[in-house]
This record gives structure tokens, sequence and C-alpha cells, in this order.
């Protein structure tokens, strides 16, 4: 089954979370949650890794996880699979504990704006999901939750050494008090919000729940060109998801401009042509045999109208009795070299 490529290296910044097999709950009590937070801690003296924040849910878990030096994939691996066999050890069960593969989208750590909203989101998970305790008076306690790192970031729970206990408030630009006032008025919005306000609360985190990347345009390129290498490791059909269609679409853009400069034209050139012209042919089948964008793509950018215009232009392409496609056919060839 195709999936998305795992990006790691050292510096690395990514949002983790894992759902437990069929939704179901990965903590059967307290008990669990401190043998959780026990394997994570020896997954981080094994990996040298930092938490920036967490949050355990019932059925689920949050990390905003740094990897000093690359070892995303392997400590992932370790973090599960040990978990799942004290898990089963400890409740006299067999079989999987998590759904499929975690995820993990990278985030730019010098953007500082991002890292508070991806904080925002894992500390206030107990407030949306009405998990917190009653508050007996003022505005609600995201830290009254004693399962998220935000405790600990306050100073009211034992710091752990591999929590990064700086980081949060320092993107916000607030004191660890000033911080926790924050978000306990972030929570007084949520538990407060119509529906209206909680859409637009949901636009906030939509690059977190559907994104592949946390960054701006200069970080989402340069993860593009590491998810390049290491789509060429392995076939393209292995891969899935958006940052290789993104990956793609940055190839396809390559070779158009080869192309273009093979041919000597311009993009508002071919675009006005009509699409059985041989030149025009010639980058779609260029871009359609060398690249894996859809034909959507080449409609749009090339300007071929319905989509079927694309086969077309293959099959001309291919066509042995044309010296002119011949010529052309040569000219693309070298440009995929």
């Amino acid at each position: 089954m195709p999936r998305s490529p795992r990006i790691e290296y050292a510096g690395a910044v990514y949002h983790i979370m894992c759902r437990g097999d069929r939704r179901e709950s990965i903590f059967a009590d307290d008990n669990d949650r401190r043998m959780f937070l026990a394997t994570l801690t020896d997954a981080c003296e094994r990996t040298g890794w930092r938490i920036l924040a967490y949050a355990l849910m019932p059925n689920h878990y949050h990390l905003v996880l740094a990897t000093p030096r690359a070892g995303l994939i392997d400590g992932m691996r370790w973090l599960q699979t040990t978990y799942t066999v004290r898990y089963n050890v400890r409740h006299h069960v067999c079989g999987h504990l998590f759904q499929g593969r975690y995820k993990a989208i990278p985030l730019d750590p010098d953007d500082p704006g991002r890292l508070r909203i991806l904080g925002d989101y894992v500390h206030l998970n107990p407030v949306r999901a009405r998990l917190l305790p009653p508050s007996r008076a003022g505005l609600p306690r995201p830290e009254a939750y004693p399962w998220t790192s935000l405790p600990a970031i306050l100073g009211r729970a034992p710091r752990p050494p591999w929590l990064d206990a700086a980081r949060l408030p320092a993107a916000s630009g607030l004191t660890p008090p000033a911080y926790a006032q924050y978000l306990r008025k972030k929570a007084a919005e949520i538990q407060g919000a119509d529906e209206g306000a909680m859409k637009l609360l949901a636009a906030e985190w939509q690059e977190i729940r559907r994104g592949w990347a946390l960054g701006g345009e200069d970080f989402r390129q340069d993860l593009l060109k590491r998810v390049g290498e290491r789509m060429a490791l392995r076939k393209r059909e292995s891969y899935s998801g958006q940052g290789p269609c993104d990956c793609d679409v940055l190839r396809a853009r390559s070779l158009l401009e080869k192309g273009l400069a093979a041919l000597k034209l311009s993009l508002e050139d071919v675009r006005s042509r009509k699409t059985t012209d041989a030149e025009k042919q010639a980058l779609v089948w260029l871009l359609r045999t060398a690249t894996a964008v859809p034909p959507v793509w080449l409609c749009d950018t090339l300007g071929l109208g319905h989509r079927s215009n694309v086969s077309r232009a293959v099959r001309a392409m291919q066509a042995p009795a044309d010296p002119v496609r011949s010529g052309l056919w040569a000219k693309m060839l070298r440009c995929k070299d």
C-alpha cells in the first residue's frame, strides 16, 4: 500500500499523533499512562529526543517532538512497539494496540507562530474533549488535566529531563504564569464557543489536522527536496500523500522549464497553441512520461482543455511514421537526463 514518505534529519521538529486500533483506548488506567511516559523516557534516552509538548488522550496521544540528531523512524518504532508489548503483558492480551501508522508532520523550528498554534492545539485537546475537571470559579484551567506537559511546563508537576519546558512559552512571548493565563482564556473561548466560533478555531487548526508540513514556502521547498531524495530510493507508486504530490509538481515544473528551453518557447506561447500542435504535444509527452503529476495539472498548466487531450498527445508522439514528432521526441528525451 502506498504511504507518505517519512522525512527525518538532524534538528527536525514534528507533530506526532497516533490513535488506538479501531479508535479504541490505549490506556486502561493511570498506571498505563505512567507506563507510556516511562517508555517515552526510555525512548528519549536512546535517541536524544526533546519533547516540547505532549497530551495523552483516552484513545490517542500527541507529541511535539524535536530530534537533535536524525532518528525519528527507529525511535518511533521502538516507542510504539515497546509500549504495546508492555501493555499486552500487563493486561494479559495480545495483538495490535495502535491503528496503522503514526502521523508525523514536520514543523519549521524557526517559526514561533506555528509552534505556538501547535502547542495550543496539543494542550487544549482535553478542553475540546470535555475532560477538564470542573472549575470552582473563574476561567477553566487546562493545567488541571494531569496527562499533558502543561503542568510540568508551569512548574506544578515534576519536570521530566526530556521536556523542553521553555520553548512553548518563549514561542508565545510569555512568561510561564502569563502563558497559563493565555491558555485559560483560550480554554474559556472553546468552552463557550458557538458553531461559528468553532469553525474559526477549526480553520486555525486546519493546517495541523490536514497539512503535510507546518511552515512557510521556503521550509516547504526544503522539505520537498528531502522528499524527492527519499522517493528516489523506491518506486513512485510506493508513496502517497500531499508531500509526494507537491514533489511531483516541483519536478514537473523543472522539466517543463527544460522542455521550453529546448524548444525555445515561452509557456504563454505554448498555452496559446492548439491542442494538436506538435511542440505542445511534445511537452505533454515529456511531463506525462517522466512525472506523476495528474492530467488535470497538465491541462491547467499547458492550456489543454479536456483531459482526454493528454492521452491524445501521448499517442501522437508515439506515432513512428511522423518525422516531425520523432525529432521532437528525441529533444524531449534529452531533457529527461
